[in-house]
């Protein structure tokens, strides 16, 4: 996969070891250009979370076409620098994970980031990658002079017990905030971090 040259690479190994077996690793990156290939990847990526069942924004069914729309208007954002995108790659190249941080905020919140749209491919769920998503996205907001992040999950999800793990203070829950991707309310919990 050709790489776009304004992106920012890293490696970042999982931080699940064992003395028994290799971590699985992969490249992480911020995306200043979605090319064609990762528009591919991260529409696969989104089909596949939310069939999975994750509430990200979309309902069932979940088609390619509207998630590679989706990946557009965001690549749009990207290129306006109202977004930062990050995107883990596998050994292959492949999009497995993703993350982002929304910079366009209103001027008297210059300092403020939003953390939106955690995907971690359905393999690799368990395995340190949201963890390694959650710090590259820590780290980039630094380097961009952001000082407070905020994000909302669903209530007692997996995200909701890794982003209380990695210090995020929970803020308060909101009943029947969002739907289900098949339907059927779910209540949402607003964390917020200080970087400083």
């Amino acid at each position: 996969m050709s790489h776009h040259p304004d992106a920012t690479r890293t490696t970042t190994p999982s931080a699940m070891t064992t003395a028994a077996t290799t971590p699985p690793a992969w490249t992480m990156r911020r995306l200043m250009h979605i090319g064609p290939q990762q528009l591919d990847d991260l529409a696969q990526l989104l089909v596949a979370v939310v069939e999975g069942g994750a509430s990200v924004g979309f309902m069932l069914p979940m088609s390619p076409g509207k998630a590679r729309a989706f990946w557009q208007r965001v690549g749009a954002a990207v290129q306006r620098g109202e977004r930062a995108l990050l995107v883990a790659e596998d050994a292959a190249g492949r999009v497995v994970g993703t993350v982002q941080l929304i910079v366009d905020q209103p001027e008297n919140q210059p300092h403020r980031a939003d953390l939106a749209k955690m995907q971690v491919s359905p393999h690799l769920q368990r395995r340190g990658l949201g963890a390694a998503l959650m710090h590259a996205a820590e780290a980039l907001a630094r380097e961009m002079g952001k000082t407070v992040l905020v994000l909302d999950t669903v209530t007692g999800s997996a995200a909701d017990r890794l982003y209380t793990r990695l210090g995020w203070q929970r803020v308060g829950e909101v009943p029947n905030f969002a739907l289900w991707p098949g339907g059927g309310h779910c209540p949402t919990t607003f964390f917020h971090k200080q970087l400083v």
